[in-house]
């Protein structure tokens, strides 16, 4: 199974645009690319599957054990060529003092060898000592080739080509030129997701063609093929699917698109098919026993989700009238009354009886610990101590939380051990059978989250 794990000396260096171009220049030669993520994201993910024309799965410690990611780089990679992670930040960074969830981590965790991305701007003989220091830090991991972007010109490429080859074992796998062609839009969240671009595949087949010219993929392969065997795991990934019995819509568009794709698959698992729908265009709702609407950027699209009257309409109908649903982030948004934005006042579906406003700072970032209260709306079996791993991240806060507070018909799901959440202290509006947060919840062992809505579901429709 031969893999490589792109990282870097720091973010921003341009690891995520040079790992989807890989992804693509890789599956233009014919093979089949595994792409996995470290940590928690949606966004770089997205690229990353469209680029390799394969589901993008996240490797995360917060979330998931050891043997799952393991379970996980094995259960997906089966059939591949070739599996690529992209880390998160730099190769040692992370929320643990001693590493121990890094990117070195995952790299020492899968026997993975290393390939660093070095944003060159204004170096020439200092990469040496860098990427010794990167070396020497942890012997554990095998820092096999660099990737040298943001290159000035060819006399630049040559000094440092001579410094490092000079200097370190580690070969140069490739030599990128600042270009047009490799700048992505960002917004106040990273890169704008594929699924809002409307350009998506031709800018990657740009970005493929300057991989092609610039990197030696036949190195780069020669050094995944040096990974070491991947460890045992006792976690099982559920292949089978149940018969289908239930039908959930998933809000699925340019204003809503962040989803785990193994979250999908947990709910194939469990007998459930997924009906897709655009809040955007679509006036009338699928036929569906549920309700999903993830996270996205509603505030992007607050005019044309606004004008979607009739879609709207029907959804506040469905819950208040009983139908389960759950929503994450710009899900928790689009249900409330309205979204106000840079001096822009929209209505949205009014289930939820607030109204939100964004901020020009995050109100919640990072990772979240959750507790839930007895008012949970799923389950009301957890364990005494338990506490549920999670991710937040929004610009967008309550304008009136007294009114939540307030009501007798609103309760909280979570009490919040770490993070912002709803409040500060809770996260998680529970109203009649909806449950609404800005944490982003992802099924695993800790926490499976997709087979207690399910098992909800089918309270409720019997």
């Amino acid at each position: 199974m031969q893999r490589i794990l792109i990282s870097a000396a720091h973010k921003s260096s341009g690891k995520t645009t040079l790992s989807l171009g890989l992804c693509a220049a890789l599956n233009a030669r014919g093979l089949k690319v595994q792409p996995y993520k470290k940590g928690p994201d949606y966004i770089d993910p997205m690229w990353l599957s469209r680029a390799s024309k394969r589901d993008c799965h996240n490797l995360d410690f917060q979330t998931m054990t050891d043997d799952e990611m393991l379970a996980t780089v094995s259960h997906y990679s089966e059939d591949a060529d070739i599996s690529l992670i992209e880390g998160n930040k730099g190769l040692y960074d992370g929320v643990a003092v001693d590493g121990s969830n890094s990117n070195a981590a995952v790299a020492e965790l899968t026997q993975t060898p290393v390939i660093l991305v070095i944003d060159t701007v204004g170096m020439t003989r200092g990469i040496a000592p860098l990427l010794l220091g990167y070396q020497a830090f942890n012997s554990n991991i095998k820092i096999a080739g660099v990737i040298l972007n943001k290159v000035g010109g060819p006399r630049h490429e040559k000094k440092l080509r001579d410094v490092i080859n000079q200097y370190t074992d580690i070969v140069v796998v490739g030599a990128v030129p600042r270009l047009d062609e490799l700048n992505i839009t960002e917004r106040h969240l990273g890169l704008i997701p594929s699924n809002e671009a409307t350009n998506t595949d031709k800018v990657i087949s740009k970005i493929a063609s300057v991989i092609e010219k610039h990197v030696d993929l036949d190195t780069l392969l020669k050094i995944a093929s040096s990974s070491g065997p991947l460890a045992a795991s006792t976690y099982e990934i559920n292949k089978v699917e149940k018969p289908v019995t239930l039908k959930v819509g998933v809000a699925r568009d340019a204003a809503f698109g962040f989803y785990y794709p193994g979250d999908f698959n947990a709910f194939r698992a469990e007998g459930v098919e997924l009906v897709e729908f655009d809040t955007l265009h679509d006036e009338n709702l699928p036929d569906v026993d549920a309700l999903f609407i993830g996270g996205g950027f509603p505030e992007s699209w607050m005019n044309e989700l606004e004008k979607n009257v009739s879609l709207r309409q029907q959804i506040k109908d469905k819950i208040e009238n009983g139908m389960p649903a759950y929503a994450e982030c710009g899900g928790l948004m689009y249900l409330c009354k309205s979204v106000a934005w840079e001096g822009n006042h929209t209505e949205m579906v009014g289930v939820i009886d607030a109204n939100i406003v964004m901020n020009k700072r995050p109100q919640g970032r990072g990772y979240v610990c959750l507790k839930r209260t007895d008012d949970f709306l799923w389950s009301n079996k957890h364990p005494e101590n338990e506490q549920i791993s999670a991710h937040e991240f929004h610009y967008s806060g309550f304008e009136d939380l007294n009114v939540i507070d307030s009501n007798p018909n609103i309760k909280y799901a979570y009490e919040m051990k770490r993070g912002s959440g709803i409040s500060g202290l809770h996260d998680g509006v529970i109203y009649k059978n909806l449950l609404a947060n800005y944490a982003h919840l992802r099924d695993t062992s800790q926490f499976h989250w997709v087979s207690e809505f399910v098992e909800f579901i089918r309270q409720v429709k019997s």
